[in-house]
């Protein structure tokens, strides 16, 4: 399996498990509808832990155009490879959400609750406020990238074939520190920490023909777009700094 296709599998994986958690608590008539946060976190969790084990041992599982970038800068992964692994996250987040409204099809349709279906594909605040719904995003993702740096330590520089990404830091440490994020920080924003992870799927909301569905909200998408960019700029520079 080429690098490429592995980032669009193990993306398309976390976004089909995440974005299948939350229609399953937010939808009508499904098994686990009303299940609450802490399933969809643990969901998650879950998500980040499969798609890392599925695409580690071909492109060291970036999944995460944020820690791609954290990587190039860091000087571990070669800039010229960023735009191809952004790309493939792009469209693995676009598949694993349309399948989400594939499956989901009759609930979405049972359903009326138009920002949860929203919800299901991409990330809104609670409360909105620019200023902070910004800052939540750069420090949930500062805080993921730190971890992967200082979890992986020397293994971040290994040379052993295999590109240096999450799979570095090995699929079961990195659920826990997005599990972790979910249940502390999560709750402002939905803790997008992931360009990917929310710009493709509200794409494929725009472009979806869900039944009642409410505005994609452009006006918000670039907060976790720039935000997770920032905090992984952040989290890099000061792990250089503290080298």
């Amino acid at each position: 399996m080429t690098p490429f296709i592995a980032e669009i599998l193990g993306t398309a994986i976390l976004i089909l498990l995440g974005g299948g958690v939350v229609a399953s608590c937010v939808l009508k008539e499904t098994k686990s509808s009303g299940s609450g946060w802490i399933v969809i976190t643990t969901g998650w969790a879950l998500a980040v832990f499969i798609g890392v084990f599925v695409a580690a041992p071909y492109s060291g599982a970036h999944i995460n155009p944020a820690v791609t970038l954290a990587l190039a800068l860091e000087g571990s992964f070669p800039w010229k490879d960023v735009p191809v692994y952004i790309l493939a996250q792009l469209i693995g987040a676009m598949i694993g959400s349309g399948t989400v409204y594939a499956l989901f099809k009759d609930h979405f349709d049972a359903s009326d609750d138009a920002a949860g279906k929203r919800a299901i594909f991409c990330t809104d605040p609670a409360i909105s406020n620019t200023f902070r719904n910004l800052l939540s995003e750069i420090v949930g993702t500062f805080v993921l990238i730190i971890a992967v740096f200082y979890i992986t330590g020397a293994e971040i520089q290994s040379e052993n074939g295999v590109p240096v990404g999450l799979g570095a830091v090995g699929a079961i440490p990195i659920a826990f520190v997005v599990w972790s994020i979910g249940l502390s920080l999560g709750g402002l924003t939905g803790y997008a920490i992931n360009p990917a992870r929310d710009l493709g799927p509200r794409i494929m909301h725009f472009l979806l023909p869900i039944k009642g569905k409410t505005h994609s909200n452009w006006s918000y998408s670039w907060i976790p777009i720039i935000g997770p960019f920032i905090g992984a700029a952040l989290a890099t520079l000061l792990h250089l700094m503290l080298s």
